[in-house]
């Protein structure tokens, strides 16, 4: 009772929460967001500065200002509490020198596979590894808190799938996806949550949390390459609409699993929010992901969970989580602009507030017919990639 009463405590003492002007999108990012430390980020294959492109991207073609994009805060070590045992969060810290260098440096780098950064100070750890995350973090928890109120929202970074409670790995050293569940039901009352993971990888950080709670009022749709990190046998137990692809899937038989899985989830599930994980490593040529979608299936895919979830009035929030390649954050800002031109997302007032200082991207229902079929060929193949096998190991259960 105690803990529970702690747990309360820290969320009602968040300051995560900031006030948001109606003016700004619902679309959250800060400069913090990107990794960069003596080019120890180009000993990784991610894009570890992914998130500012994205950003600038959106910038370059008016549709967001500095101004008009919600700026989150670090989190906190008490937002953290929430959900991470003290024991793991002291494992990504110094306790003596020589037992950090030793111990938790390794914790460390293992969770973000370089492993240089086991013999780097802690405090540089801190500053340039972990903060850069913590802020992820307490961005998608506020993208919790707007799509509730907006009906959607847009963290350009988060999405920590591989982070459970207890323990880190894949790139993720923080729960952002159980933590925002905790937050926001705490918050607003809300039960019923629907995740939409479409990340090339299966997400076992918070499967494994919810497997951990026993918690029926959390549906999981994982579609993901079934040859690929983490083969977490256990967290599958957590999976409602498991799809598993084979190496080297493209658009075809993707996309047609995403639109009747997307769907079919939505109609067994009365979700009262929906988390999608967004992950563009599923692009033909990423080196982690072994997929083979083009930057117009990816499009495709981000229309039609959008589409599903915004048609039946649920709140949603989009997290970009993993994408391994140089060209990831143009077909991210790509596809928040097609969304956009279609309708599915929305701010009035971030467009008047703009078109007071700049002209700005027209209003969706007043694109000019040919500045909309030059924008839209650029991303839609008139012919989907056939992929090598069209067998998909398909495993579906109730809710």
């Amino acid at each position: 009772m105690e803990e529970n009463d702690e747990t309360q405590r820290r969320i009602n003492n968040s300051k995560l929460f900031i006030e948001i002007p109606d003016y700004k999108w619902p679309i959250i990012y800060s400069s913090h967001y990107n990794i960069s430390f003596m080019y120890f980020e180009k000993l990784h294959p991610f894009d570890a500065g992914k998130w500012g492109k994205i950003h600038k991207f959106l910038k370059d073609e008016k549709f967001l200002q500095d101004d008009t994009t919600v700026e989150p805060i670090e989190a906190s070590e008490d937002d953290l509490l929430v959900i991470h045992p003290q024991k793991y969060l002291k494992s990504l810290k110094l306790h003596t020198i020589l037992e950090g260098l030793i111990e938790t440096g390794l914790n460390v780098a293992r969770i973000v596979e370089i492993p240089p950064v086991a013999i780097m100070p802690n405090f540089l750890v801190q500053r340039y590894v972990l903060q850069p995350f913590r802020y992820q973090t307490g961005g998608t928890i506020l993208a919790g808190e707007l799509a509730l109120k907006r009906g959607w929202s847009i963290n350009l970074g988060g999405g920590f799938h591989h982070c459970s409670a207890k323990k880190g790995g894949g790139f993720c050293a923080y729960a952002d996806i159980t933590l925002t569940m905790k937050f926001m039901r705490d918050r607003h009352k809300i039960r019923k949550i629907l995740i939409v993971d479409l990340d090339a990888h299966q997400g076992n950080g918070y499967q494994r949390d919810v497997l951990e709670a026993d918690d029926n009022d959390v549906y999981i749709l994982d579609i993901y390459n079934r040859k690929i990190y983490p083969f977490d046998g256990y967290a599958k137990k957590a999976i409602k609409r498991k799809v598993e692809l084979e190496p080297f899937t493209a658009d075809e038989e993707y996309l047609n699993s995403v639109s009747v899985n997307v769907h079919g989830a939505l109609n067994e599930f009365a979700a009262d929010v929906v988390i999608y994980n967004a992950g563009t490593d599923i692009l033909d040529g990423d080196p982690l992901g072994n997929l083979a979608i083009s930057p117009a299936g990816v499009i495709k895919r981000d229309y039609i969970v959008f589409e599903a979830v915004r048609s039946r009035n649920i709140p949603i929030i989009m997290l970009t989580s993993g994408g391994y390649m140089r060209n990831n954050a143009r077909i991210i800002a790509n596809s928040i602009l097609n969304l956009h031109q279609n309708q599915l997302i929305d701010c009035k007032e971030a467009r008047h507030h703009q078109a007071l200082e700049t002209p700005s991207m027209p209003p969706p229902d007043q694109v000019p017919r040919s500045r909309s079929e030059s924008f839209i060929s650029r991303f839609f193949c008139t012919e989907p990639k056939k992929s090598p096998s069209m067998e998909s190991h398909i495993d579906q259960s109730k809710s």
